[in-house]
């Protein structure tokens, strides 16, 4: 029976729940190409980052070839609004993105993310004591989900009493992003119709903060004035749209992905719960070994460009495993060991370069937050069952649930 293609072995379920023996022999060929019309694969570490920070590879749909990529099962983040910055090159990205950074963080607004420390502990503490006497649970479904999707709709200024309709769409649309689900045609309706009226509630909001401007993320967003103009009201909606759907996956894998690596290292987890300042050093290091977003498939080059001495030609797609890079030997000592206490982890968790992670500060803060409280609350967690199922997901991987153990609550 003939191998199975690098590019078959990468999105098979099969491989989802340990994807690292694949990875590892995927840099043996640091640039694979195995068929005609296949991607590039790009596996070492230097040579990722050295790709994310090259202007000749771009991330618009428009110079990509025909995509096969449907089968890594791609969200579509933009829910038929145009393309979000993520999709887009310079200058159209860097204006978006400017735009959008003025309202969430750094040099405008320094303190947003930072001023919901207290909101944030918050929301963590009501999850937590709402397991009340039970002594197992879905880690998932009960906490690493609900938990960014409500900072998400605080940090928007959602109204309090129109959080759980917001949920009650966003529900729904991440569900969809299962690619199980792609040939569910009344998952596909209910996630259409979810989307659709999610957009004229978010249409609506943004209508009354055009007239009645607020301290959140939304009025900055509508309002911005600087030297880069104004956004659309569509191009907010596809930002807003962004921030809730990408966004939101990606803290659900970490914080889960995270959970999972500290009950399979019970000493780090002993040591958090001592320690919750630890949980810095932990997430970063979380981002190298277990990143929520695996690899990058919708790159390609807009000129004949030479990596390690191959050619790849103008048009190619290419696909950047982040993973793989992160557990690269020549660029971390012992790379599959898990290790809070490196001296150095630039890790590639939040990509790099111009496309480098929008939300990067809002998902440390959620996951720190999230870790240590988890360590710090529950009494002798242990997993119910590992490897637990994974979402068939091969870009955004994490578990589907996690079923945790637990004595009681401190």
């Amino acid at each position: 029976m003939p191998q199975a293609s690098m590019t078959h072995r990468i999105t098979d379920f099969a491989n989802r729940a340990n994807p690292y023996p694949v990875y590892q022999e995927l840099r043996r060929t640091p640039v694979l190409h195995e068929e005609e019309d296949g991607p590039y694969i790009i596996s070492s570490y230097y040579d990722i980052k050295a790709l994310l920070h090259d202007p000749r590879i771009s991330s618009d749909a428009a110079n990509l070839s025909a995509p096969d990529d449907d089968e890594l099962g791609q969200p579509d983040e933009t829910g038929g609004l145009p393309p979000s910055f993520l999709r887009l090159d310079p200058p159209e990205h860097d204006r978006l993105r400017r735009i959008a950074n003025s309202a969430f963080g750094p040099p405008h607004r320094p303190r947003r993310i930072e001023s919901m420390r207290g909101e944030m502990r918050q929301i963590v503490t009501e999850l937590i004591d709402a397991l009340g006497d039970a002594r197992r649970f879905d880690l998932v479904d009960q906490f690493a989900y609900p938990f960014p999707v409500t900072v998400i709709c605080r940090l928007l200024g959602v109204p309090r009493e129109d959080e759980p309709r917001f949920r009650a769409w966003v529900d729904p649309l991440v569900a969809n992003l299962d690619p199980a689900r792609q040939d569910d045609g009344d998952a596909q309706k209910t996630a259409q119709e979810a989307r659709m009226q999610l957009g004229m509630y978010l249409a609506g909001l943004v209508e009354q903060r055009t007239k009645e401007p607020r301290d959140d993320l939304l009025s900055d967003l509508v309002n911005s004035r600087g030297p880069d103009g104004s956004m659309a009201m569509m191009e907010v909606l596809s930002t807003t749209v962004l921030l809730l759907i990408a966004g939101h996956e990606t803290t659900v894998n970490l914080i889960t992905n995270g959970m999972l690596t500290l009950l399979r290292h019970p000493e780090i987890l002993a040591r958090l719960r001592k320690d919750p300042g630890l949980s810095v050093n932990i997430v970063e290091e979380l981002l190298r070994y277990e990143p929520p977003v695996q690899l990058l498939p919708q790159r390609t080059c807009i000129t004949d460009i030479e990596v390690r001495g191959v050619t790849i030609p103008k048009g190619s797609r290419i696909w950047l495993v982040l993973a793989a890079g992160n557990r690269d030997p020549e660029r971390f000592k012992d790379p599959e060991r898990f290790d809070p206490d490196r001296g150095d982890i630039q890790h590639l968790g939040f990509g790099s370069g111009i496309h480098s992670c929008f939300g990067a500060p809002l998902a440390r803060l959620e996951a720190q937050m999230a870790l240590s409280e988890l360590a710090r609350r529950l009494e002798n967690p242990h997993l119910v069952e590992d490897p637990p199922p994974y979402r068939p997901n091969a870009v955004l991987r994490g578990p589907r649930h996690l079923d945790i153990a637990f004595e009681g609550l401190r």
